[in-house]
């Protein structure tokens, strides 16, 4: 069986910064409240303006780069904030980019939704249907925040980052391992955006959509640290690795106290732990791929580096997998 091998990595952050402080002094908080409780400081917001697809298509033209190649055979877009309900926004990204007839397609698993992209991309590249694939998480989370509810509105942030995949064999280094899916929609009311969708055209109410999403923070929290624990076990079973082999666990950045439980369980101290959620917030489907990158470039990630990539996500989606890291190139900055 063909294996997708990772060959570039590419990110992209809108370049308004936003601190704590700027966001809590009307609720009467303090950047060390959130801090403490979080382990956010900063996060990046879009000028107006500038959609997801926008995001989506920096990021994955410095994928592009990193790998050294102009066009992939399908793009795979893992966002729960699309540009528009009706069409999907990878299409759109794709012809931007310079592959317009490729397949192109969304994936909506939330804050799982980038592992979800590569199970998808795995499955094409597997199967013959694609020799390659261009896999993006984006999501501009900031219209999606209600201001007046501190236990959301400051956690999240903007971005993308994506990776390229290519046909290879499934020994060499950047081989992606197999890659375990789940979901549990009985906890679908535990994080969610209501309004929108086909719910509301059938059983309209005459009210007020609520386009904000919603949180139910202590089980997910409780959820995120146990599904995630469960899917990076059997993808380590997997493959064949044992907790203690693994040299850099790459998660979800939903919340510094969940990374800290999740390292517990797993077995991995802080120092194979990445994390960049101080500076950028929950970035949602963005935040494997954006970290990806960035440790790349600061050389937290070393060729022959055994990698677990985890994510946790509304729906209650989960996924894991793993891929030893290989040489790869950078991507100029722009």
């Amino acid at each position: 069986m063909r294996a997708a091998v990772l060959t570039g990595v590419g990110s992209h952050l809108p370049p308004r910064r936003v601190g704590n402080g700027e966001l809590t002094e009307r609720m009467g908080t303090s950047d060390e409240w959130v801090f403490s409780r979080s382990g956010i400081r900063f996060r990046h917001v879009v000028d107006p303006g500038v959609t997801t697809g926008d995001l989506a298509v920096a990021a994955g033209r410095a994928a592009l780069r990193s790998a050294g190649t102009e066009r992939v055979a399908s793009v795979v877009l893992a966002t729960m904030s699309p540009d528009r309900p009706c069409p999907a926004t990878a299409p759109r990204v794709a012809a931007a980019l310079g592959c317009a007839g490729a397949a192109a397609m969304d994936v909506h698993a939330v804050c799982a939704g980038f592992v979800y992209g590569l199970g998808v991309a795995q499955g094409l590249i597997a199967a013959g249907t694609a020799d390659s694939a261009l896999v993006i998480g984006a999501d501009v989370m900031s219209p999606f925040l209600d201001p007046e509810d501190p236990g959301v509105c400051l956690l999240f942030g903007d971005g993308a980052g994506a990776v390229v995949l290519r046909a290879g064999d499934p020994g060499e280094p950047g081989a992606l391992g197999p890659t375990v899916l789940a979901a549990d929609g009985r906890g679908r009311d535990l994080a969610t955006v209501r309004g929108g969708g086909c719910e509301d055209a059938v059983r309209a109410s005459g009210g007020p959509l609520d386009r904000f999403l919603r949180l139910e923070g202590r089980e997910v929290f409780r959820r995120a640290v146990e599904d995630m624990s469960a899917v990076s076990l059997e993808a380590l079973k997997a493959a064949g690795w044992k907790p203690d082999e693994v040299d850099r666990l790459v998660a979800h950045q939903a919340n510094a106290r969940i990374l800290a439980m999740l390292g517990e369980r797993l077995d991995v101290g802080a120092e194979r732990l990445p994390s960049n959620i101080e500076q950028v917030g929950n970035t949602c489907a963005a935040s494997i791929p954006l970290l990806l990158d960035q440790e790349h470039r600061a050389g937290g990630l070393a060729p022959g580096h055994r990698v677990v990539l985890t994510g946790f996500g509304a729906g209650l989606a989960s996924g894991a997998t793993t891929v030893v890291w290989p040489e790869l190139h950078h991507a100029p900055a722009f």
